[in-house]
């Protein structure tokens, strides 16, 4: 047992002696490889190096960007200025009755919507009552009328009598009058007044049992009927002038410098108003006018509100135009007061900070601040930072183009673009730069700046 366990200790120790022996040959020969491998590399390095050909630094090439833009143009202008409201009447009544009585006949326009004119009768009330009223109001007239005459004579037969009398015998003033009649005369006027004032009162009334339109209007609400009894105050119809029609505009307090506000006595001859609406798919417009401003900021909205005038809102004058009916919810575009030196130019065109892109005389992109008008819309009004011929880059581009050379492709006056920034005018009006435009070529293009 001992020999068979020295022997494989032998063993493991001779296999031990042979590993090792082998992994330094192994490490000797791969340390030669590396270093063979390095010298090599440095050798065909050095080479390279030594056989390498001349090189020369050259400047890299400048890429131009490519834009259009608007040659500005400044003009004398008036701001449009966009409110919204609700077209209503300018004079409604509530028609009540003022006699009592039963409807005995009504016009046959006396509808809800049918339109009546000024003085045209609705409907009236049976009158035989009042007019009994009537016939004895002037009997008592002429009753007191008759003891007038009556206490006059009496009054003139006293005074021939008084005459007569001694002078002795005359008393005091009141003892006077009284011989004279001088109270029963003025009783007598008196009675003769009353009764004048009931007369004018029957005759009132019988003409209270016709019922006429104060105005050319249009029945809204009809509270009563033909047969139906009314007394004092039943209400008859509530109607409203077709004459002319009112919106009340709010206007921001932001905006008002753009309006020529009125005076004590309203709008001396006001702005012109268009007002659309969308009628069954279509857009109709009315022309209106400011009439006048309520005078008073609403404490919550802080809008003033600017009211206009429609004449003839429902055509009846005017065959053929289009009714604008009572209610209808409108826009309306308001003509503001003249502005002078304004430059117009498309909305998409301002960056953050109220920036636009211009190109100056190097043919390079700067950042120029403006000074705009604080109105909504598609389009911006320029007040102050461009000058007439300054060109305003219609191309839009990040801030990494700062100090960019350009080439400018065409040209069109600001005062012709529309909203997307194409011409509006004639091709023949849009000037189109060459490629390649040089400073002094852009110059030109831009009218000599």
């Amino acid at each position: 047992m001992f020999a068979v366990a020295e022997i494989c200790r032998d063993g493991m120790d001779t296999v031990l002696r042979l590993a090792a022996e082998l992994i330094v040959a192994s490490t000797k020969k791969q340390i030669l490889i590396s270093t063979a491998m390095l010298v090599g590399a440095s050798g065909i390095s050095l080479l390279l190096f030594l056989t390498r050909p001349p090189t020369a630094i050259e400047e890299p090439a400048e890429a131009m960007v490519s834009v259009d833009v608007a040659q500005v143009v400044k003009q004398d202008m008036r701001i449009e200025i966009q409110a919204q409201g609700t077209v209503s009447p300018l004079q409604e009544t509530a028609i009540h009755s003022e006699v009592k009585g039963r409807v005995i006949e009504v016009s046959p326009n006396f509808n809800v919507g049918g339109f009546v004119s000024q003085d045209e009768i609705l409907l009236r009330i049976d009158p035989r009552d009042y007019q009994t009223s009537l016939l004895r109001a002037q009997a008592a007239v002429e009753s007191a009328e008759s003891n007038l005459a009556q206490e006059k004579g009496r009054a003139q037969v006293a005074q021939r009598e008084w005459e007569k009398l001694p002078k002795g015998t005359q008393r005091t003033p009141e003892a006077r009058d009284l011989y004279l009649r001088k109270p029963q005369l003025e009783q007598a006027q008196a009675q003769l007044l009353a009764a004048q004032a009931d007369l004018n009162t029957a005759r009132d009334n019988l003409g209270r049992t016709i019922i006429k339109a104060p105005y050319a209007a249009l029945i809204r609400k009809k509270h009563s009927d033909l047969g139906q009894f009314v007394t004092a105050g039943t209400p008859l119809a509530d109607i409203f002038s077709v004459e002319y029609a009112e919106v009340r505009l709010p206007i921001p307090q932001s905006k008002l410098d753009y309006l020529d506000l009125p005076g004590l006595t309203g709008y001396a001859s006001g702005s012109l108003i268009d007002l659309y609406t969308d009628v069954a798919g279509e857009v109709k417009h009315w022309t209106a006018q400011l009439h006048r401003t309520e005078g008073v900021f609403d404490e919550r909205s802080r809008v003033l509100y600017t009211v206009a005038r429609i004449a003839d809102p429902y055509g009846l004058k005017e065959q053929g135009k289009e009714p604008l009916r009572i209610g209808t919810f409108v826009n309306a575009n308001i003509a503001g007061r003249e502005l002078t030196d304004i430059v117009t130019l498309p909305r998409y065109l301002l960056r953050a900070g109220n920036f636009l892109w211009i190109v100056d005389e190097s043919m390079h992109l700067r950042n120029r601040k403006v000074t705009i008008l604080r109105t909504g819309g598609d389009l911006i009004h320029v007040t102050a930072g461009l000058d007439d011929g300054d060109l305003v880059s219609l191309t839009g581009l990040d801030n990494s183009f700062v100090g960019s050379r350009v080439k400018i492709q065409s040209t069109t006056p600001s005062n012709q673009l529309d909203k997307h920034g194409k011409p509006t005018a004639t091709s023949a009006e849009v000037l189109s730069a060459a490629a390649g435009t040089t400073a002094s070529e852009a110059a030109v293009v831009a009218g000599g700046r």
